[in-house]
């Protein structure tokens, strides 16, 4: 196996071992990048020359035994994450040329422990997407399939971890962000319960959806990850202060008397693919085989999660990117007058959804139409918690298909914005609730594409959610 190819496990062990050192791994991860990402378009920023430096770094520290779990470990990041002195565009053109003073605080965990940065991912501009097609920086292509998308937002980081271009990547999700573009390329990707990572350092989209979570190749090395980069901040307000669990214990103890619910609206959707439902409930079947009790659930809340998502995410952004006017930071536009310098700014440097979403969020927002629309998602909102609430009181875990479909063409979907939006029908719920998801790889269709199966569980039980999911995996 080549060094690029590892686990995060895997190469821990080597690099301990001395079989290989932080150096040759991160140079194993470059050659990748230059080999594949003119096909893949996965990076927008590569750090070549840092990523040697902090690799050196690095096999000092192992050298010296002041190692911890990602010492030596090249890691990818999504450019809409903030990273000290490496240029951060959040695939946007007005932030083209904006290089943070400062990295994000799960970054600068990574970093601390001697993670080495190796680049920026691509994605849809400030998360707004599912097919990784609204960068300003062109669209990322599936590994698996060039004609196919990567899925969105974090696309970038799921094709990069899936092609071995890095052992990792740390991501955002909003709606589906980590998870879907996890189901298209045939990858781990968890979105970790709301606060149970910091956001600090994060460009926000949506303030009360977002969170950061990691895209691995294993169940494994997700535990790993987690450990390392969750906890309470003190420059995020919305942090839990919750003790961070030991992710990695838990893993590989046995489901007897667990109870796996299956939500029926999952199943019954009609655009749901004949192959992913045949791949997932195989999958179910397996759980029971090893001791989990499967119980058929209801959700009934779950159809009006995507229109309680595109009413309260498009108002959050409205508020969120009044900060982005081309005077504060990023690219300025010229222009005769100040109304203009805004204008022209936004105008080229956001992408056609970014502009959308923004108008949808100010409209919502506005005077006569705030109880309407936004004050009414927000009830609705609480009600699909209470649903989730409901369950969890009869089960342990929900399982469900990632996505109702594999990968699809590119630009299949770019010309209908409200077919995009359904792309995350399975996993907005789970955002609107605050509660963590995880997408497995459960094989692959008979075109050759990955599909993912979604393992849900309540607030803070990430050690439950990785726990199943790893025995899918298995």
């Amino acid at each position: 196996m080549k060094l690029n190819e590892l686990t995060i496990k895997e190469a821990q062990t080597g690099l301990r071992e001395k079989k290989f050192t932080a150096v040759e791994l991160t140079q194993a991860c470059l050659d990748r990048i230059k080999e594949r990402n003119k096909d893949l378009n996965a990076f927008i920023t590569v750090c070549e020359e840092s990523a040697l430096v902090e690799a050196a770094r690095a096999d000092e520290m192992l050298a010296k035994g002041t190692d911890s779990p990602l010492t030596g470990i090249p890691f990818a990041v999504k450019d809409a994450i903030c990273t000290a002195g490496v240029r951060s565009t959040g695939s946007a053109k007005i932030l083209d040329n904006y290089t943070p003073p400062y990295d994000a605080t799960v970054i600068k965990k990574i970093r601390e422990q001697g993670g080495i940065l190796i680049g920026k991912n691509n994605c849809d501009a400030f998360g707004h997407g599912a097919s990784n097609e609204n960068s300003m920086y062109g669209p990322v292509r599936n590994p698996h399939d060039l004609s196919k998308v990567s899925g969105g937002s974090s696309g970038g980081s799921a094709a990069a971890v899936a092609d071995n271009m890095c052992i990792f990547a740390i991501a955002e999700d909003t709606g589906g962000s980590i998870r879907q573009p996890a189901s298209f390329c045939g990858i781990v990707g968890m979105r970790p319960s709301y606060g149970r990572n910091s956001r600090f350092g994060i460009m926000p989209m949506a303030s009360s959806y977002d969170t950061v979570g990691p895209m691995t190749k294993t169940v494994e090395d997700m535990a790993i990850v987690m450990s390392v980069i969750a906890g309470a901040d003190k420059l995020d307000s919305t942090t839990v202060p919750e003790e961070v669990p030991n992710y990695e214990s838990n893993l590989n103890l046995d489901l007897s008397g667990l109870r796996v619910g299956v939500p029926k609206e999952y199943f019954e959707l009609d655009g749901l693919d004949k192959e992913v439902r045949e791949l997932v409930e195989k999958q179910i079947k397996n759980l029971e085989k090893q001791g989990a009790t499967i119980v058929d659930v209801s959700l009934p809340f779950t159809k009006y999660a995507m229109a309680v998502y595109y009413v309260l995410v498009p108002s959050e952004v409205s508020s969120n990117f009044g900060r982005l006017d081309g005077v504060r930071y990023g690219v300025r536009a010229e222009a005769s007058n100040l109304f203009d310098v805004y204008a022209n700014s936004r105008e080229q440097g956001f992408p056609e959804e970014v502009k959308r979403r923004i108008m949808i969020g100010t409209y919502a927002l506005s005077s006569g139409y705030y109880d309407a629309y936004y004050k009414k998602a927000q009830q609705v909102r609480t009600l699909i918690c209470l649903d989730f609430d409901r369950v969890f009181s009869e089960v342990d875990v929900l399982v469900t298909p990632t996505s109702p479909y594999a990968a699809f063409e590119l630009g299949a979907k770019s010309q209908d914005p409200i077919a995009l939006y359904l792309a995350d029908v399975f996993m907005s719920p789970a955002a609107c609730a605050g509660i963590p998801g995880i997408s497995v790889p459960v094989g692959k269709n008979k075109a050759g594409l990955p599909v993912g199966m979604q393992v849900m569980g309540p607030r803070l039980s990430e050690v439950l959610v990785m726990k199943v999911a790893n025995k899918i995996t298995q």
